[in-house]
This record gives C-alpha cells, sequence and structure tokens, in this order.
C-alpha cells in the first residue's frame, strides 16, 4: 500500500489546529475553578441550588469535552510522529497495513480495524 502521508500530514495539521482552538475556546469560557464559580452565585445573592447545579453540570461537560479533545489532540500528535518515523499507516498491535477507509475517517488511527474491535472489547 502506498500512503499519501503529506496528504495525511496536511490534514492531521489541519485538525490539530481546530482542536487547540476547540480547547483554548473551552478555557476561555470557564477560566477559574468550579468552586470559584459557585462562590461568585453566592456572593451575588442568587445561590440557588439549581443555579449549582447548572454551573456544576456545565462546568462537567466541559471537562468531559476538554479531557476528550486533549485525547484527540494526543493522538494527533502521534500519528504526526508516526508519519516522521515511517511507520504511519502500519497496525501498533498486529504490524499488518491499516485500510486506508479507516485512515481517511481516523487519519490519527493506530490499530486496523481488527485489532481496534479487539481492544474495545476487553
Amino acid at each position: 500500500m502506498s500512503i499519501d502521508t503529506e496528504r495525511f500530514r496536511i490534514a492531521l495539521l489541519e485538525e490539530r489546529e481546530r482542536v487547540e482552538k476547540a480547547i483554548a475556546n473551552l478555557r476561555e469560557e470557564h477560566p477559574g475553578s468550579l468552586d470559584e464559580e459557585v462562590d461568585e452565585l453566592a456572593y451575588t445573592g442568587d445561590d440557588h441550588p439549581a443555579d449549582t447545579a447548572t454551573a456544576t453540570l456545565g462546568r462537567e461537560i466541559d471537562y468531559t469535552l476538554g479531557g476528550n479533545a486533549s485525547e484527540v489532540l494526543s493522538q494527533i500528535n502521534a500519528a504526526l510522529r508516526r508519519i516522521e518515523e515511517g511507520t504511519y499507516g502500519i497496525c501498533a498491535s498486529c504490524g499488518r497495513e491499516i485500510a486506508p477507509e479507516r485512515l481517511e475517517a481516523y487519519p490519527w488511527a493506530s490499530l486496523c480495524i481488527d485489532c481496534k474491535r479487539a481492544a474495545e472489547r476487553r
């Protein structure tokens, strides 16, 4: 299989930029800690339990999104390293080639579909 690594490198760099912007946006929207946000609600006299619950839920959703985005960012960076090392498109588990369709869908994929399914079953 001949993979156009330059095309995937460009796609990965674009996706990395998009993910980094999303992470920065999450941080801008909610600077400080949840405790500070709850304290601010209490200070303004709007410390209704529903307001606190809404703030907590919103922050938890942001933490989850941020965590997921950070994981994707890590996988993108690893894929870029594999391109540099010449191992891009090779399954990290079994050593077989990763199907081009899988790389099109998930350019940061490090496992072929069979190994990914096996890992998810564990």
